[in-house]
């Protein structure tokens, strides 16, 4: 499997809500920023926990539309991402680009950064306790 189908298929599991089979492909370790609610987690327990409680609170459809390998050897996924309410109502639809680094073939770190200065990142409603 090659690292672009390694990608898509943590956007994959992780659009499935197979929250197991996406950290399948990330270190034990792995930095993973809390765009929900705010800050970093690390760990496979700390992101499916923050993963958890997002899926009970928003429907977040993440798409990849363009991926690409950067001198760094990190790797920079343009995505489409559409954010839900639990009711249904829109909270986003926009372009962000998520970026891995990567140790061997498993996700090691990711970062988010928003295209657009001024406009919340989707899966960022009002901050909870913040």
């Amino acid at each position: 499997m090659t690292m672009e189908e390694r990608i898509r298929a943590m956007y994959a599991a992780f659009n499935a809500r197979a929250a197991d089979a996406a950290l399948a492909g990330m270190t034990a370790d792995v930095d993973w920023p809390n765009g929900w609610e705010g800050g970093r987690v690390a760990g496979h327990e700390a992101v499916r926990d923050y993963w958890l409680r997002q899926w009970q609170e928003i429907d977040a459809h993440v798409e990849p539309v363009e991926i690409t390998r950067g001198e760094d050897d990190r790797w920079t996924v343009l995505v489409h991402q559409v954010v839900r309410s639990a009711d249904g109502a829109l909270l986003a639809d926009e372009h962000v680009r998520h970026v891995y680094a990567f140790r061997g073939e498993l996700v090691e770190r990711m970062d988010i950064e928003v295209l657009r200065a001024g406009v919340p990142r989707a899966g960022s409603p009002p901050r909870r306790g913040r």
